[in-house]
């Protein structure tokens, strides 16, 4: 008696959980985001619906397939899944000490230079690890053997291969903006390890900009820390800067109504090399 009472039970709450979700109408679409297969994402009030459970992949391994808001944002999800941007900098308390002359190199004063004061107004790429602190969303999707991150941010992508822990980066690496990024997993966390950089700015701070070298190897490791949030570490190793290496801590939340939108940096750009003009509002109440 004992056991089917119990049963009995278990079989009321799975019952009682299923109807406290919103499923889905005839006729709608599911989502591909984990969790949601058969859930709406909002509720009748408005508010996000969180998963009950971190998803798995094929593998066995948690997966972060999704639209997710990155460092740039506030992770205060309100009614139809709005998120607050925030533009993310590097905080100078956390740095190590610098080698002889490399507080100089990455210290670069205003010069009216766009190429140095702020390359991507000129719709030059922002690159890792500013790429990573965008108040934009980005789209992963993971598979066993690769991840494949979309920043929403001029578009840019990486294909990530996953494979053994600590492995060497390919030979003969030429410096993109972006890197040359590997993966692996420790335990449930999943780390990138980025070498093979442009020398390019650090981050969004101006007078002075900040650049970091050629030199710079960045690693990221995500851990859900519950179903709807990551936590997001990146340790930083410039050795041509730093006498060590350094470590922030950030965080990653899931947007189920997300979608990636089109971003094109020319499109509208009444800035171009910093020259500004009137839009064709402005010129009509002159």
């Amino acid at each position: 008696m004992t056991n089917r009472f119990a049963i009995l039970l278990l079989c009321a709450a799975m019952v009682l959980a299923a109807l406290a979700l919103p499923e889905l109408a005839a006729g709608q679409t599911p989502t591909a985001i984990p969790g949601y297969e058969n859930v709406k994402p909002l509720g009748p009030d408005g508010r996000v619906v969180n998963r009950r459970a971190i998803p798995r992949a094929a593998d066995g391994k948690p997966d972060f397939t999704g639209v997710w808001a990155g460092p740039g944002f506030r992770h205060n999800v309100g009614v139809g899944d709005t998120d607050t941007p925030n533009v993310r900098q590097l905080d100078p308390k956390a740095f190590p000490p610098y080698k002889p002359g490399g507080e100089s190199f990455m210290f670069r004063p205003h010069t009216d230079d766009l190429l140095i004061d702020d390359p991507t107004a000129l719709c030059l790429p922002n690159g890792i690890p500013r790429q990573l602190f965008s108040p934009y969303a980005q789209q992963w999707i993971y598979t066993p053997k690769q991840l494949i991150i979309l920043y929403e941010y001029m578009h840019f992508f990486r294909v990530i291969p996953i494979g053994a822990p600590n492995r060497a980066h390919a030979a003969n690496i030429e410096p993109t903006w972006m890197g040359d990024t590997i993966a692996w997993w420790e335990g449930d966390t999943l780390v990138l390890d980025t070498v093979g950089l442009k020398e390019w700015m650090w981050d969004a701070s101006h007078e002075p900009s900040r650049w970091h070298s050629d030199q710079l190897h960045v690693v990221e490791k995500l851990t859900y820390a519950d179903p709807m949030t990551a936590t997001y570490d990146i340790a930083f190793n410039d050795p041509k800067i730093f006498t060590a290496p350094w470590t922030t801590k950030w965080g990653m939340k899931l947007h189920p109504t997300w979608s990636i939108l089109e971003f094109v940096c020319e499109e509208n750009n009444r800035c171009r090399a910093g020259e500004c003009k009137l839009s064709p509002e402005q010129e009509g109440q002159k």
